[in-house]
């Protein structure tokens, strides 16, 4: 009974990993457009899948321990080797584990975009604002730098 409801669990979740890293995905893209938009939209599509597969976590690990395994991959080994559909569970285990690390691969990913831009952002405002004293050519093609830096406003 408790491995039917593990396996049923796992395809769930993996309905839903795939789900997610469709919308991590389509975030990079909304990212490098700088749609802000439809990253909102999309944030709030992300919410519920993340609290689903929280939950569902939750509940594979209360599963695990209802049965005085451990709530890990060990665990879920020794229930597969007591039960009929121990390969379907290993199997789903294993693609779920996949997805999830793709999940946070692309996640990552778009962390990355995301620090570069504020990076670069912040660069712009700093000259913008007279904080930032950027790098010019003198006569001879070497950095110098201006003394007397104003803010862009009064240039």
């Amino acid at each position: 009974m408790h491995d039917q409801t593990l396996l049923d669990l796992f395809t769930q979740d993996i309905g839903t990993a795939e789900q997610l890293l469709e919308l991590i995905d389509r975030e990079f893209q909304y990212l490098q457009d700088r749609d802000l938009q439809q990253l909102q939209q999309l944030l709030s599509d992300k919410q519920p899948l993340l609290s689903l597969l929280d939950q569902h976590g939750s509940s594979r690990s209360q599963l695990l321990n209802a049965l005085q395994l451990s709530a890990d991959s060990q665990g879920l080994q020794q229930l597969a080797a007591q039960s009929s559909l121990g390969p379907q569970l290993l199997s789903q285990a294993e693609r779920l584990n996949e997805l999830l690390q793709h999940c946070q691969a692309a996640n990552l990913r778009n962390g990355r975009l995301i620090r570069s831009s504020q990076s670069s952002n912040q660069s712009i405002l700093g000259i913008l604002r007279g904080n930032d004293t950027p790098n010019l050519y003198d006569s001879r093609g070497s950095a110098a730098r201006i003394a007397q830096q104003r803010p862009l406003s009064q240039a």
